[in-house]
């Protein structure tokens, strides 16, 4: 089971909170598609602004997008002028008010989203992939992880036959649920044509009771009100009945 099934769902209620926190009654389909609509024009937006998760909670007049990132400059930009433009082109994409706070990854080796991205980026640089592969489970060894498994499925190196090639170190135990496993699943675009990357990052064992708000104990920073000490990570968090959307 734990081979088969996306560790991150896997794990959702027990070690792992939601990404979609908030409660619909009618409108959960359109708010699920908006949820999906908001990530992929941010990733695409933001291309290389490194991000690894976005948190999206709602409450009746207000959207509140937390994006965990390791380059936050890049986002906030010069004054703070990226940050409102991006604010009022979602603004116009929903309709709703919105409200961006900004959290910054201090090891962005321990993130899945962030290796898989930067494994692609030197794949699309022409940089050879074992070299991208092994540096990188490398430095999240280095950084305190406790495993790390690559996999990378296509025409690598340019062969007439795609095949699959996996690199691991330490320990991934996907079928235990306490073990904290990050996952992602990216794409390198080359020539020859889509390189995929999965990547399972272990980094210990939960033990006690964890926190499922994604958010909790983290500082934000990027909205104006948040600039001036104002503001915060948004309502909500908790395990709650019915939470909407979750990672896709």
């Amino acid at each position: 089971m734990g081979q088969k099934t996306n560790p991150i769902g896997n794990r959702l209620g027990y070690i792992r909170g939601w990404d979609s926190n908030w409660f619909a009654d009618k409108d959960y389909a359109a708010n699920v598609i908006e949820d999906e609509k908001l990530r992929t024009y941010l990733e695409t937006r933001i291309h290389k602004g490194g991000i690894a998760r976005i948190i999206i909670e709602r409450t009746l007049k207000r959207v509140t997008l937390t994006i965990h990132t390791s380059r936050p400059g890049i986002i906030i930009g010069k004054g703070g002028k990226e940050i409102d433009q991006i604010r009022e082109e979602l603004r116009r994409l929903t309709d709703k008010d919105i409200q961006i706070n900004i959290i910054e990854i201090r090891k962005p080796e321990l993130d899945a989203n962030i290796v898989a991205e930067s494994i692609a980026n030197q794949i699309e640089a022409r940089i050879n992939y074992r070299r991208a592969i092994k540096t990188s489970i490398a430095s999240t060894m280095r950084a305190g992880a406790e495993g790390i498994k690559i996999r990378i499925s296509g025409r690598l190196n340019g062969s007439d036959m795609s095949r699959t090639e996996e690199y691991k170190e330490g320990r991934t135990p996907l079928h235990t649920f306490r073990a904290d496993i990050d996952y992602a699943h990216k794409e390198a675009h080359t020539v020859y044509g889509r390189i995929g990357i999965k990547v399972w990052l272990c980094k210990g064992e939960v033990l006690g009771k964890r926190d499922l708000n994604p958010n909790a104990g983290l500082a934000t920073k990027g909205d104006r009100d948040d600039r001036r000490g104002g503001g915060g990570s948004g309502a909500g968090g908790g395990r709650g009945g019915r939470r909407g959307g979750g990672r896709r």
